[in-house]
């Protein structure tokens, strides 16, 4: 398979459990405390990596020991680290999350992430455009994020833009990227509430994939057919990390060469089975577990 590149964060996410959410102003008994390897960026590299990719991390932690072990952990998960920079007196970034009902809250301390700049884009950027496909999302600056996207797309590099956490993308941006993965929430946050989803599928076909939670994900086919894949009916444990393993499975898929449909399918198979395990990273399938759950 060809090599897939990440932009992107990389996180220790501190993980508590609790009955439920709690409210605002609550105080409730936690079950137990984990610190677990994070980052939407890592995540999905693990993702890849998990289903077999030659997946290369890019991005920044700091010089304690969070990341020296989330480093060591990316290592060990097949993930190739070359090209992570290590900042001095920056904290390695750090996610509060709070599990409970089957669903999570998750505040980010951005850290290091925020040292992923376009200066050290510009020091990787060589390891970057041998890249056939670059994932990126929203857990490192803007200004990054956008000047990714436009050197692959002046490189014919192929892009993935998860845009998660939400925030809005420049028209000029969205235009470059080469697949949108955002969920009901962003894409409102990124088109506005005046258009339906389907409409704004048919408005980007093959390309926007708006991820819509049990109800499945949907995306328009150059025919001009909407589709919507049906989530998988999953035994939910945590679901921190479903939709990066999504993001993931979903730029393996095309670098494997499935269309469009497949692709989704593939995707689904992958976030439904994460579902069943803890942590974010612990739960994502290998590639002869997607592919025995499609039944190929």
């Amino acid at each position: 398979m060809k090599k897939i590149g990440v932009v992107g964060s990389i996180n220790m996410d501190m993980t508590v459990k609790a009955e439920r959410i709690p409210l605002k102003g609550e105080t409730l008994k936690g079950e137990d405390l984990q610190y677990i390897p994070g980052g939407k960026g890592a995540n999905q590299a693990v993702a890849m990596a998990r289903l077999g990719a030659d997946v290369e991390m890019f991005g920044c932690v700091g010089d304690d020991a969070a990341g020296e072990n989330l480093v060591k952990n990316l290592e060990n998960m097949g993930v190739n680290t070359q090209h992570i920079k290590t900042v001095k007196g920056i904290p390695t970034g750090l996610a509060v999350i709070t599990v409970g009902e089957n669903d999570n809250t998750i505040i980010v301390v951005a850290g290091t992430n925020d040292c992923v700049d376009i200066d050290y884009i510009n020091e990787i950027k060589d390891s970057l455009l041998e890249c056939e496909i670059v994932l990126l999302q929203h857990e490192i600056p803007q200004n990054t994020v956008e000047y990714v996207a436009e050197l692959c797309a002046a490189n014919k590099v192929k892009v993935v833009l998860n845009p998660a956490p939400a925030r809005p993308v420049r028209q000029d941006i969205l235009e470059k990227v080469t697949y949108l993965t955002p969920n009901e929430h962003e894409a409102v946050i990124l088109f506005g509430e005046d258009r339906s989803f389907e409409e704004l599928l048919k408005t980007y076909p093959e390309k926007l994939v708006i991820t819509q939670g049990s109800r499945g994900v949907g995306a328009c086919l150059k025919s001009g057919e909407t589709i919507l894949v049906p989530a998988r009916k999953s035994k939910v444990v945590d679901t921190t990390g479903a939709g990066d393993t999504l993001n993931g499975a979903f730029t393996v898929a095309i670098t494997e060469g499935r269309n469009m449909e497949e692709s989704l399918r593939f995707a689904n198979a992958a976030a439904g089975l994460s579902t069943e395990k803890f942590g974010a990273q612990g739960g994502m399938p290998t590639y002869e577990e997607v592919i025995r759950e499609l039944g190929e």
